[in-house]
């Protein structure tokens, strides 16, 4: 377009305005941008590098503050005891040998074979078999004579005068928490083929799992400590008195070692499409049956233990002569996990007590990331024969933590009046009834 330009002649064409920026601006933009990236970066840096700084300070502190709880609780808990031979001198405990006064090879054969295939004279192996029944005599059985002799052996046998370490654990004759029923079953033994022979007869008044106010129980059964080789009944469906009438053989059981086994009936209510529930279970050791006739047991069945905490092998020993009591600390099992990986760090610490006044304390190392730590720590400690009965072990399993407290995971008090259940009061007392010798022994920790 043309614009008639005011002095009479055309104007020339109406060019566009253009905004010229100086030069340096872009540059100084540009310088701009990279040094705020740099500003956060370094800032985040440096929150980071406090963070960790703070954290490490936070760890550092608890450290302290346990290791300072520890040492006061030590000042605060020792005290001062008359010995007979000094006057006044105080009581301490003696770290003695670092290696155990029994082997835990040693105890396998009364501890851990039950699941090892047990020869007979011709040579083949025999396990547990249910439900079969056993082949006829071979050419080596034994004679009625013998089977007499085996009988009058087990009328004499009586539990009192022998301690062993898995029966004494699940003897318990307290009356159950809450009514899951009941559970009838007969035991025979045939001495001939060394056979134990169990008949699960029928239950009554089990309680109802299920929405259509009933129940599908089975029972599950194993010979303890042997977990691997478990039997079971048939499913009957839809009753709270079912009657399963099934009868299992346990062949190669010679009667001394069926003694030291434990009967475990556990009752279960089936599921098909979620885990089979828990109605009840329980215990029997078999050095309480009476094998010369042939017992029928009504038994209580009692809920399962909600809260399992493991168990743990202790040895005591007492030697009169020097005043000197030993506890062997062997190893533990199906420790309950405290980390959120499924583990724990266990270590067990011990107090020497009187009374309730606390005199020594000791500590095994920490083993990392298992359940089933194996110890083998020894302690000893100097107690005069008149305060033997007086004093007590306090023994208690702990999960290391790093950050924050160190958690109880079970206890047992090992004494001769009040220990923490039967089977501590009774290693104790079989400690002080055998005097030089050492008594080993299962114990189920307990939550507090």
């Amino acid at each position: 377009m043309h614009v008639a330009s005011p002095h009479g002649g055309e104007a020339t064409p109406e060019q566009p305005q253009v905004a010229h920026m100086p030069a340096g601006y872009v540059l100084t933009n540009g310088m701009e941008k990279k040094d705020v990236i740099w500003t956060a970066v370094l800032s985040s840096l440096a929150a980071l590098l406090t963070l960790v700084a703070a954290l490490y300070a936070c760890y550092w502190w608890q450290r302290r503050k346990r290791k300072r709880e520890e040492e006061e609780e030590e000042a605060e808990q020792v005290v001062v005891m008359q010995h007979p031979t000094s006057s006044l001198s105080r009581l301490n405990g003696i770290l003695s040998l670092k290696t155990p006064l029994i082997s835990t090879k040693a105890l396998g054969a009364q501890l851990e074979t039950a699941g090892t295939p047990n020869k007979t004279p011709s040579g083949t192996s025999s396990n547990l078999a249910g439900t079969s029944i056993p082949e006829g005599k071979s050419a080596g059985a034994t004679s009625p004579a013998p089977q007499n002799k085996a009988l009058q052996n087990v009328k004499s046998e009586h539990p009192s005068n022998r301690s062993i370490s898995l029966v004494d654990m699940y003897i318990d004759n307290s009356e159950p928490s809450e009514n899951v029923g009941q559970i009838h079953f007969s035991l025979e033994y045939d001495f001939q083929n060394t056979t134990l022979i169990l008949r699960i007869i029928q239950g009554k008044e089990l309680p109802a799992k299920d929405l259509s106010g009933t129940s599908d129980p089975y029972v599950r059964v194993t010979l303890l400590p042997d977990k691997k080789h478990r039997l079971e009944t048939k499913i009957k469906r839809r009753t709270l008195n079912p009657r399963w009438n099934e009868t299992f053989y346990f062949e190669g059981f010679p009667i001394q070692k069926l003694q030291s086994r434990v009967l475990h009936l556990h009752v279960f209510d089936y599921d098909r499409f979620s885990r089979d529930d828990s109605i009840g279970e329980v215990f029997l050791p078999l050095c309480q049956v009476d094998f010369s006739e042939k017992p029928s047991f009504w038994k209580a069945l009692k809920p399962p233990a909600k809260d399992k905490c493991g168990e743990l092998l202790t040895s005591l020993c007492y030697h009169p002569s020097n005043s000197i009591l030993t506890l062997t600390l062997l190893k533990a099992r199906n420790l309950k996990a405290k980390d959120i990986n499924g583990k724990s760090d266990p270590y067990v610490k011990v107090w020497l007590q009187f009374g309730d006044k606390r005199i020594e304390k000791r500590k095994t190392a920490i083993f990392k990331c298992t359940l089933n730590p194996v110890f083998n720590d020894t302690f000893s400690f100097n107690v005069p024969w008149e305060k033997i009965r007086e004093c007590s072990l306090d023994v208690m399993v702990m999960d290391f933590d790093n950050i924050g407290r160190n958690e109880l995971i079970g206890r047992i008090l090992l004494a001769g009046k009040n220990g923490s259940g039967a089977s501590e009061t009774k290693h104790w007392q079989d400690m002080i009834t055998k005097p030089r010798q050492t008594i080993v022994q299962w114990h189920r920790l307990k939550p507090e």
